[in-house]
């Protein structure tokens, strides 16, 4: 028996995202998940990642600023802690989700947490 394909089995297991030539270190993209948008952003190396939309007012968090592991929104200067997807400072007061992210080869994969 075929069983209807179910959007939310991607995060069940690891999925490739991107390619790590595609998130060099400095820099950030927005991929789909699972039909969801996910910042990436790559760290001295580590790539680490989290919801794309801004608990505060929805801003697009890939382009926000990045320094050491604190993430700034574009829009309205609310701060993230890259590691946890934790709001730091207003305006934003709820956090965003994080994701589990492995790189195996070229490969970025991501998972739920």
């Amino acid at each position: 028996m075929l069983l209807p394909k179910n959007p939310f089995m991607v995060h069940l297991h690891p999925s490739k995202v991107a390619e790590i030539k595609d998130v060099p270190p400095g820099k950030s993209a927005c991929v789909d998940f699972g039909g969801e948008k996910v910042a990436l952003f790559n760290v001295g190396g580590t790539v680490h990642a989290i919801a794309d939309t801004c608990s505060h007012r929805g801003g697009p968090l890939s382009e926000g600023e990045v320094e050491g592991t604190t993430l700034t929104c574009p829009w309205h200067g609310a701060t993230f802690d890259l590691k946890t997807g934790a709001a730091l400072g207003p305006p934003a007061t709820q956090g965003v989700k994080r994701y589990q992210v492995t790189v195996k080869g070229n490969d970025i994969l991501l998972s739920a947490p």
